[in-house]
């Protein structure tokens, strides 16, 4: 098992020192959320809420992760990073292919792309995207990031930076004239789908390299998520593969929970150690001191 430490909605400031800790403390990953704006109004409710209120992200702090994830790469030299999630269909496929294939490259590879379609028609309105394609789009917009920050066929080993091949694509709603990036990363860059719909669970099991599960519900949940996760990706003749399943489960913060998640094909527990719905009156002190203690008593205790 792998762990990923959480933290978000909190002072800027606080990030670098905590994946410098999380990072000296035997965490594999740090996970960055993505959030554009916040409406004035809006009728729009959050699906991992039990009421589907929102107003928790009113005037918390989002930095863009493609901005983020560099400058706490700079303060490290292990730790990954992985989007959780970034809501794809309201960018353009082209920009961030650029976006991902340089965090990668500044980060020596150290980055999890993971991607979602975004809950809310707000998103799709005020970025003038359109929110009914959105699905299909997705679709496209995977296999055109894959595409232009794919490393080249032919690349010599010692090259201090690599140029992409040329691509080309052209589909339903995104033509793409034969491009290449440079640079791009020196390995393909993991595309972990978020979501917890059907829809969402078949779009990992067909193109992600991994799912990410948001939270929220039962732990029986989860087990029908990860059974119809396995289900589809059989149908899809992928069951060999690799595949990086992450969740939030509370199975993940003991080391018995460890290895029940272990048994179910889980590969990345994530954890944090503050309700996120709250606000945030923690100091930076108290984050250190809990990311390290469960480090001590669960990441060591199962070797993580």
């Amino acid at each position: 098992m792998r762990f990923t430490y959480a933290e978000s909605m909190c002072d800027p400031r606080q990030y670098a020192p905590l994946a410098i800790a999380a990072e000296e403390a035997g965490y594999h990953s740090f996970t960055v959320p993505d959030s554009i704006a916040y409406p004035e109004t809006s009728d729009s409710e959050y699906p991992y809420t039990p009421d589907g209120d929102r107003e928790f992200l009113d005037g918390k702090p989002f930095i863009e992760p493609f901005s983020l994830i560099p400058a706490l790469g700079a303060v490290t030299r292990r730790l990954r990073f992985t989007t959780f999630v970034v809501k794809l269909p309201i960018r353009h496929p082209v920009l961030v292919a650029k976006q991902a294939a340089s965090v990668a490259v500044l980060t020596g590879d150290r980055f999890g792309f993971g991607v979602g379609l975004s809950p809310w028609p707000d998103d799709f309105r005020i970025t003038g995207t359109e929110w009914k394609s959105r699905g299909r789009r997705m679709d496209e917009m995977i296999d055109i990031i894959r595409g232009l920050t794919r490393p080249p066929k032919n690349a010599a080993a010692d090259a201090p930076y690599l140029a992409g091949d040329y691509f080309a694509y052209r589909g339903e709603h995104y033509d793409v004239p034969s491009i290449r990036l440079c640079p791009v990363p020196r390995k393909p860059i993991p595309i972990l789908i978020g979501g917890h719909a059907d829809a969402a669970l078949r779009r990992a099991a067909r193109v992600g390299d991994g799912w990410m599960h948001a939270g929220g519900g039962q732990a029986a949940d989860l087990g029908a998520a990860l059974a119809r996760l396995a289900e589809l990706r059989q149908e899809y003749g992928r069951e060999r593969e690799p595949f990086e399943i992450h969740v939030i489960s509370l199975d993940g913060f003991t080391p018995d929970g460890v290895r029940r998640l272990e048994d179910q094909g889980v590969t990345d527990a994530i954890v944090g150690f503050r309700n996120a719905y709250a606000a945030d009156d923690q100091t930076l002190d108290h984050k250190l001191t809990a990311l390290r203690r469960f480090a001590e008593q669960v990441i060591a205790r199962v070797g993580g």
